[in-house]
């Protein structure tokens, strides 16, 4: 059984930052390509960023590039969103998801690619 547990959420002025992690409960956590989606409310779920096993590769949305950095530590079964120069518009529940298929390079962008999610922690924006 795999669990991913996020954390790191909060309420922050905008220009502000955060550091999100998903600790996940998986034996072979460096088999798994990570990923970070956000859901804002009456808005549909949206892909934030994405890292590939090694965390040789990342890959991240047009909206949160150069201001979002997603990395991971294999030996703590960890991966990280770290949050700079948020935005209202940023304001959402970030959920982390573990995806076992693709190659090595893989770092899937849509939701269908991940096998795993957690139940999410929430991000506020204040302006």
């Amino acid at each position: 059984q795999v669990h991913l547990v996020e954390s790191g959420g909060g309420l922050v002025q905008a220009g502000g930052s955060l550091r999100l992690s998903c600790a996940a409960s998986i034996r072979t956590f460096s088999n798994y390509a990570m990923g970070w989606f956000r859901q804002a409310p009456g808005k549909e779920r949206e892909f934030v960023a994405a890292i590939n096993r090694s965390g040789s590769r990342t890959t991240y949305a047009d909206s949160v590039k150069g201001r979002f950095t997603i990395s991971r530590d294999n030996a703590k079964n960890t991966v990280y969103l770290q949050t700079n120069s948020l935005k209202p518009e940023d304001t959402a529940v970030y959920y982390c998801a573990a995806s076992n298929s693709g190659g090595y390079y893989a770092a899937p962008r849509t939701g269908p690619g991940y096998d795993y999610w957690g139940q999410g922690t929430q991000v506020t924006v204040s302006s």
